[in-house]
């Protein structure tokens, strides 16, 4: 079973940054695309970030240029840096990883989420 374990969640007052934490039981390399999902409270999850196994990243509009999302191989982690931060960002944020088993089958892992709130 692979594992994803988020961490670095927290409260944060607007305009100030965190950086979340996605670990992964296996080699994150073997991942062929990972994101981070956000869950805000009466919504859908969003989608917030992408980063694929070629190392190219893409953002939603809301946070481009605000957030960064990065890859460490050696310590197999995800993360996401979040820079001025705003009370609407506010939201369990999920890592979401994928694995190509196949030419036509993909699986998906879901780590339990962190929270973060954005208040002043």
């Amino acid at each position: 079973q692979v594992q994803l374990v988020e961490s670095g969640g927290g409260l944060v007052q607007p305009g100030g940054s965190l950086r979340l934490s996605c670990t992964a039981s296996r080699n994150i390399e073997s991942f062929y695309e990972m994101n981070w999902y956000a869950l805000a409270p009466g919504k859908q999850r969003e989608w917030v970030a992408e980063f694929t196994s070629a190392g190219t990243t893409s953002y939603a509009d809301s946070v481009k240029g605000r957030f960064t999302i990065s890859r460490d191989n050696v310590k197999n982690t995800l993360y996401l840096q979040m820079n001025s931060l705003k009370p609407e960002d506010t939201a369990v944020y999920y890592c979401h990883g994928s694995i190509r088993t196949s030419s036509v089958s993909i699986e998906n892992y879901w780590g339990q989420g962190t929270q973060v709130t954005v208040s002043s």
